[in-house]
């Protein structure tokens, strides 16, 4: 799995959305690694990862050991947790088990309590289907603000706080992602399940602008759910001193729980 790492102290993973890689993060990236050892990961199939072999499905828990096996591979026995949507299951998942110190789920995917859509049903024109067809052109497309605006608009609420080199990765690596339509549809043929084997501090977070997720409680001690004023989907974007903060806050109170 490729990942950017930066920064010391306690370790902190920041895992992605679908359609995602990780310079999403780029916003809180500096603030977080001026306190933690900060990795940054592309999920399997996406980025610069490589998809999970064939004949593995890359639903959440699936995508969660493979974050497992970096974590391993990196010498981690444990991390404080860090995902938006599809990522903020994906740290759900790993919360239930002891590789987590804490977990802060911004917009998690998974929590609408029985799955979106049936197993076998057929799959439509996506807006991701789209994307790969515009990909010769997307680097002319995103030279107009406008056209950067109409792109993250359902993603970000303030897409003018997004740098055009950061908005033109962010669609580019929608565009180019090989695993989107497998873990799409492993994703919305499922949903979160276990919530009561989280033993760790947890904070999901849903932004006031949010198109996609709507806010919930998970239900289990321990666990809180915030709404961000003025955010969208992806946070990080919108207000990445109020994220930052919020994650940081979740792993102090693993701290005063030991």
């Amino acid at each position: 799995m490729n990942y950017e790492r930066q920064g010391s102290g306690e370790p902190l993973l920041l895992i992605h959305g679908i359609g995602g890689e990780l310079c999403v993060w780029e916003p809180v990236l500096d603030r977080l690694a001026a306190r933690f050892d900060v990795v940054a990961l592309d999920l399997p199939g996406f980025g610069r990862s490589k998809p999970l072999p064939d004949g593995d499905r890359p639903d959440p828990p699936a995508l969660a050991r493979a974050v497992a096996g970096l974590m391993d591979d990196l010498g981690m026995d444990s991390a404080h947790l860090v995902g938006n949507s599809l990522g903020g299951w994906v740290a759900l998942e790993l919360g239930k088990t002891a590789r987590a110190r804490s977990v802060t789920a911004l917009c998690p995917a998974g929590l609408w309590g029985a799955p979106l859509r049936r197993t076998g049903a057929s799959t439509r024109w996506t807006t991701q289907r789209i994307a790969r067809m515009l990909r010769p052109v997307l680097p002319l497309l995103m030279l107009s603000p406008r056209a950067r605006e109409l792109a993250l608009a359902h993603v970000v609420a303030h897409p003018s706080r997004v740098p055009r080199s950061a908005a033109s990765r962010m669609v580019r690596s929608y565009a180019r992602a090989t695993a989107y339509e497998a873990t799409s549809t492993a994703m919305r043929e499922s949903y979160f399940r276990g919530a009561e084997q989280i033993e760790v501090p947890a904070t999901l977070a849903f932004g006031e602008r949010d198109r996609m997720i709507r806010p919930v409680r998970l239900g289990v001690p321990g666990a809180r759910s915030v709404v961000l004023p003025g955010c969208g989907h992806i946070p990080m974007w919108d207000d990445p001193g109020l994220v930052s903060g919020l994650i940081a806050e979740t792993a102090d109170e693993r701290a005063r729980q030991i």
